[in-house]
Parts: C-alpha cells; structure tokens; sequence
C-alpha cells in the first residue's frame, strides 16, 4: 500500500538514497532539503532514476520557521527525522556554542519540528514517527562527545515518544546506524580544525587526528542501510529500533553494560 512519507534531510547521504528508494517503490515521498542547490542534484538523480511523478522536493531547513510552515501543510502517514549535524573535538576544550548548535538541530529541532504532525497523527488516531539516530546514540567515542550527547537525548526523546503515542494508535522507532561512508563522518571531523589551536588546547592533535583516521578507515557501504530503511520505513510492524551493521548490536550492549563495573580512573577497554 502507497504510503505518504516526508522526509528530512533529504539532500544527501542516507536520507536522499532512502527517498529515491521509497519513491521507486511507489510511495509518495516529500524530500526536504537544506539548501535550494541540493534540490537541483535531486531532481537530476531522481529523473535518472525515473522516480520523479512520486517525488516532491521541498526546501527544509528545520531551524528555519518558514519552512518548517510550509512542510506543516502537508498531511503524512509517515515522519522520517532524518535531519542531523554534527561538531568534533575534545568536549572539555571545545567551545559550548557547538555543542548547543549540535543539541539545537538534532534534539529540539527535531522534536518541535514533529509535533504538529504528531497532532494530526493524534486526530486521525494512526501514524509513523521514525527518527534517525545513530549508534553514537548507544555508546560514546573520543572527540564526537557532542554528537554523541544530542544521540542520547534523541534517544530518550523518542522513547518517551513511543510510550506516550503507541496508546494512541502511532508507531514510533528510531534507526541507529554506524558508521557509513557517506562523507557525513568525515566533514563532522573536519570541523574541529575551524577553533582548535594546539599552541593554546592541551588535547594533542595527533590523538583527534588519529580518531579521525580510524574512523574513516572503519567506514561501511552506505546501500544496505539504505536498502534497509527502504524497507523497515513504510512496515506497520517491526523492531523499536534497527542497527546496522548488525555486529554494532553487541558492541552497544557490551559497552552499556560495562558502565555499571568500570572503575572512574579506567578508561573503557574499546575507547583506547
């Protein structure tokens, strides 16, 4: 069954792959994106794909009150928040204003963003919230502490969510994906270089250079997570949330669960 789906973050990476995908699979997809340029490469990709009669592409900067307005109109079965920024360095040195900048898009935006179609969901007494998390939102890593606090509050968000709407008739579910090569990981690493001056910080840069290293060696394919929420999106029924690749279940569990043994001058074996 054709589904009406709007989708943030629609301009690049795994929201735009997952909206091309939706499309192709006959839903009606509203594509949000930030900027007015991305519309244009999504037209292209979405006219080679010959996806375009089920593809309206929107401009959607969900800081921006106008356009949130506009995307307001639309009526939806199903929200995908798929939105997100995010600022590296070390959070003890890092100027607070990123880290609020970080909290700003990714847990309050989002969240007032939701609401009035939270609302109508509420009327028509059905509806899908799905939020795109992050395993940053399960665990922790060196240098992404202020992404990794706006995953955790999103996370906490959408499960105070899932147990005030699932009563009234609306599924809610996050999507937490690891590190995919999608060129998000890497710009969100480069930002640390805009403030970070090692004459006057005392982290050493080569340990956040080496972090940002690991990270973009440890990177996966993007398509089976996008193959992925292509799939799980438009479902009335499947698991609160979805983690892929599926060997990061395990790792999130086993990292949480070590929070309640480690000692306070340890560090956690899988951080070193």
């Amino acid at each position: 069954m054709s589904k009406t789906i709007l989708i943030t973050g629609a301009g690049s990476g795994l929201g735009k792959g997952t909206a091309l995908g939706l499309a192709a699979k006959g839903h009606n997809v509203i594509a949000g994106v930030h900027k007015w340029e991305q519309k244009s490469r999504l037209l292209e990709d979405a006219k080679k794909a010959g996806v375009i009669d089920n593809l309206e592409i929107i401009k959607l900067n969900i800081l921006d009150f106008m356009d949130c307005q506009k995307a307001w109109e639309y009526d939806i079965d199903i929200l995908v928040s798929n939105a997100g920024i995010g600022h590296s360095g070390p959070v003890s040195e890092m100027p607070v204003g990123l880290i609020r900048q970080v909290m700003e898009t990714n847990v309050f935006s989002a969240l007032e963003f939701a609401q009035p179609f939270i609302n109508s969901m509420v009327e028509k007494k059905k509806g899908k919230l799905v939020f795109v998390s992050s395993v940053a939102g399960l665990s922790t890593t060196p240098y992404l502490g202020a992404y990794n606090a706006s995953k955790h509050a999103l996370e906490a968000i959408v499960q105070s969510l899932r147990h005030e709407l699932v009563p009234m008739g609306i599924s809610v579910a996050t999507i937490n994906p690891g590190p995919f090569d999608t060129g998000f990981n890497d710009r969100m690493y480069d930002t640390y270089a805009q403030w970070f001056n090692e004459e006057e910080y005392f982290t050493p840069r080569k340990n956040i250079e080496a972090a940002a290293k690991a990270m973009a060696e440890g990177q996966f394919d993007p398509q089976p997570m996008i193959d992925k929420m292509i799939e799980i999106i438009p479902q009335d029924k499947h698991d609160f949330r979805t983690i892929l690749p599926t060997d990061f279940v395990k790792m999130c569990k086993d990292y949480e669960d070590n929070q309640y043994e480690i000692q306070c001058d340890s560090v956690d074996e899988s951080k070193k």
